[in-house]
């Protein structure tokens, strides 16, 4: 360590630091450690005291390495339960009596952090040793086994070096004094990268050379047993190498790739979750596990890869490595806004808001089919804690469960429904043209409320006496990597006319706004489908995932925003399934003759309505009668579980007559939502008050009076309940509309009263949809 610090700082410490580190050490030295480690645990602040000053440290970390890294400690009862655990699964599956305590085990952290993982390790391991053979082994035992046997990888300095400082602490506690040539195998090392530092004789990058050397042995040679630990959650990993693409994409050793499921490709259009940093070091500890020949894993990670469709790849590899899987969903996760099953709150054991979960992965040394047991923790993060310090191990706490293709969910699923409503086509079946919404990056100047306002931002970009730094400036842009200011103006200076670019948008559901529709501003134009959507046309919007009940679905005529019904990272944005495509006049189509549009809509479907109907439906009969379909509570309600998580699937009736009315219904609620129906001509509600002030200042509504009041002077009246809380995705549609105009005036009074009586009416619609939707099922074609 004192080579790797010399050649960090390059140079010999000034005189006054080396004073106030000898001063520190000396300290250090005249304590008595075993005192200050009872007195610290005696008085409730835990086994660890070297983590309160890394905590303080953490803190005032940078934030972005820290969130890029996932640098988070792990609090003491999930370190405990995961370990405890381990020990337990040794003596009862691989008939070591010792548990972590023998010889024969081989352990591993390859995310180490400051050791919290290993250091209870050895605490546990320590005291089965001196509770069955007495004190006089101990040093020979820590010799011979902990520091032979325990490994442990950090890529970051920080953490390295208060995890050797604290090992030093555990052995005092137990009276090893570790020689000069001693030392524990905590390596400073990336686990995730197998490249070594070449061999040199600088001092200091001779020792991090050596380091990774040592750490390299391990990774590729060293057999274990165990793998344990709190690997980083980073959805934009940093670990981005040859190595680990191979291990995430292909077979390796005998462990199946992420990216098939059932020997066919995965087929995700974009499985960028399958490169978070904690799907890595689980592939590596599969992998590890795999060439051992048998152990154990045990982690707490993200809890997204238990029922995420992108990670049906990972659930059945998993499942071809290790025979049994103990999953123990700790739950928390505030994007979902997870709660208790009975409604209260439920509360994440970290200070993060992506849920987590501890698995337990065993392969034994003898393979048998491959058994998975599930148990949900919800609550308090307190009485997590508290179940997590006072429970054992055992098989009798879990219910076994029963993954099955497609999914191989890791959660508890109704198997009985997921067999009938997996026959069911998904909607991007049967649009299969279809995409999410583009994404500007920079909305509060790409998009407006009206052309006008939206023009004059463009003609200032174009203006070449507006400096660039003023125009970052007055609009608020911000320069990335992928977009500077200086190349955006060229390319738009060279537009003679911006009307041409300006083009309208569903931003969020009924808020209509016009875009600046160029590359040169918009980061993800989606051009490939959204160009279908500039002719006349109708699309679907339908989330992928959605969370706290299915509300996602809503359609438009023209494209769309990627936040249209829910925001993005958290479950919801919606996908656009144009009902037409149109041939593109960017294009020259050599070898194709299509001139006109044709429907988004497999052949084989029509063919296979036909053959049941016996007529063939148009294209729009089988829009609106999807439409229909997923406005029906009772659907909603029924496939919740199936709705969170994929696309939604459609039932298609084998009754004519009740696809005929379905689609009907579904029709009047298209209508509705572009608010071009007749039905809105006589608004439920009325924008009414007295005076000038029509600005948006406050919005509140009083149930007791159904009104909406924008100031103390305007509101709208006639506003019940059920429609004031109407939601449509992730927004809460009459009060989205008005918080996001707010300081603005309110210029569409009668537009806002035509959105509220569709609303109105779209709930006395679902009422009709709900009395037919039970005779869809009754028969259905079968696809």
């Amino acid at each position: 360590m004192r080579d790797v610090f010399s050649f960090i700082s390059i140079e010999e410490p000034p005189k006054s630091l080396q004073i106030i580190v000898d001063d520190i050490a000396e300290i250090l030295n005249a304590a008595d450690v075993n005192t200050i480690l009872h007195e610290y645990h005696r008085t409730g602040k835990g086994r660890d005291p070297i983590i309160h000053f890394y905590e303080t440290f953490l803190a005032t970390y940078d934030p972005q390495i820290r969130e890029r890294r996932g640098v988070y400690y792990t609090p003491e009862p999930v370190v405990s339960y995961i370990v405890r655990s381990i020990h337990s699964i040794i003596k009862s599956h691989f008939d070591l009596a010792d548990g972590l305590a023998s010889e024969e085990v081989k352990l591993l952290d390859p995310a180490a952090g400051t050791l919290t993982f290993p250091a209870e390790a050895i605490r546990l391991s320590a005291d089965e040793f001196r509770n069955k053979y007495g004190e006089g082994g101990l040093h020979r035992w820590i010799k011979k086994h902990i520091l032979a046997n325990f490994h442990s990888f950090e890529l970051m300095m920080a953490p390295y070096a208060i995890g050797h400082l604290k090992i030093g602490f555990i052995f005092d506690e137990l009276g090893y004094k570790m020689a000069d040539d001693e030392r524990f195998k905590l390596y400073l090392t990336n686990t995730l990268e197998m490249e070594e530092i070449d061999q040199v004789f600088i001092p200091g990058l001779s020792s991090l050379s050596e380091e990774s050397h040592l750490a390299g042995k391990v990774k590729k040679e060293q057999p274990v047993l165990v793998i344990l630990g709190n690997p980083p959650y980073s959805g934009i990993s940093a670990n981005i190498n040859k190595w680990t693409e191979r291990l995430l994409k292909e077979d390796i050793d005998g462990t199946q790739s992420y990216y098939k499921v059932d020997e066919q490709p995965l087929g995700e259009k974009n499985p960028k979750w399958l490169q978070d940093d904690y799907v890595k070091f689980l592939r590596f500890a599969q992998w590890k596990i795999q060439t051992s020949g048998y152990g154990i894993v045990g982690m707490i990670t993200n809890h997204s890869y238990l029922d995420n469709p992108t990670f049906r790849g990972m659930r059945q590899s998993l499942m071809k490595t290790f025979d049994e899987i103990y999953i123990l969903d700790l739950h928390g996760n505030s994007l979902k806004k997870e709660t208790a099953p009975d409604g209260s709150k439920d509360e994440n054991v970290f200070d993060i808001r992506q849920g987590v979960t501890i698995a337990l992965f065993i392969k034994n040394k003898k393979a048998k089919a491959p058994e998975v047991f599930h148990l949900d923790q919800y609550g308090l993060r307190e009485e997590k804690y508290g179940w997590l310090d006072n429970a054992d191990f055992s098989k009798a706490n879990y219910i076994k469960i029963e993954p099955q293709s497609p999914y191989y969910f890791l959660v508890k699923r109704d198997t009985e429904k997921i067999k009938q409503y997996l026959k069911w086509l998904k909607i991007n079946e049967i649009f299969p043209v279809n995409s999410v919404g583009i994404v500007t990056s920079r909305d509060a100047f790409v998009i407006g409320f009206n052309e006008r306002e939206l023009k004059s931002r463009i003609l200032q970009l174009q203006n070449p006496s507006q400096p660039d730094e003023i125009i970052l400036q007055a609009f608020e842009l911000k320069e990335k990597s992928n977009w500077k200011i200086k190349e955006c103006r060229q390319h738009v200076e060279e537009i003679s006319d911006v009307n041409t670019y300006i083009k309208k948008i569903l931003y969020r559901p009924f808020d209509k706004r016009y875009i600046f529709y160029h590359k040169s501003l918009v980061e993800r134009t989606r051009l490939e489908v959204m160009h279908h959507m500039l002719e006349a046309n109708i699309a679907i919007v339908a989330s992928r995932q959605a969370q706290n009940g299915f509300k996602h679905a809503f359609l438009s005529n023209r494209i769309i925003e990627f936040n249209l019904t829910g925001t993005a990272g958290r479950y919801g944005s919606g996908y656009l399934f144009p009902l037409y495509l149109y041939p593109d006049k960017n294009k020259k189509h050599m070898f194709s003759d299509q001139a006109e549009k044709e429907p988004n809509i497999p052949e084989a479907l029509f063919e296979k309505l036909e053959l049941v109907y016996g007529h063939k439906p148009s294209p729009e009969d089988i829009f609106y009668y999807i439409y229909g379909v997923f406005y029906s509570n009772i659907y909603r309600e029924t496939y919740a579980e199936f709705l969170k998580i994929d696309f939604p699937r459609v039932p298609f009736t084998a009754d004519y007559e009740i696809f005929k009315t379905m689609g009907k219904l579904g029709k009047q609620l298209a209508d509705l939502h572009l608010l071009k129906t007749p039905a809105l001509d006589l608004p439920i509600s009325k924008y009414q008050g007295s005076g000038t002030n029509d600005r948006i200042e406050k919005v509140t509504y009083k149930e007791d009076e159904q009104r909406i009041y924008i100031n103390n002077d305007k509101y709208f009246e006639g506003i019940a309940p059920n429609v004031w809380n109407y939601y449509i995705g992730g927004y809460q549609v009459l009060q989205k509309y008005l918080k996001d105009r707010k300081g603005r005036n309110m210029d569409d009074a009668p537009r806002y009263c035509r959105i509220a009586t569709a609303l109105s009416k779209t709930i006395e619609i679902q009422e009709e949809i709900d009395t037919i939707y039970p005779e869809v099922e009754k028969k259905l074609v079968q696809m």
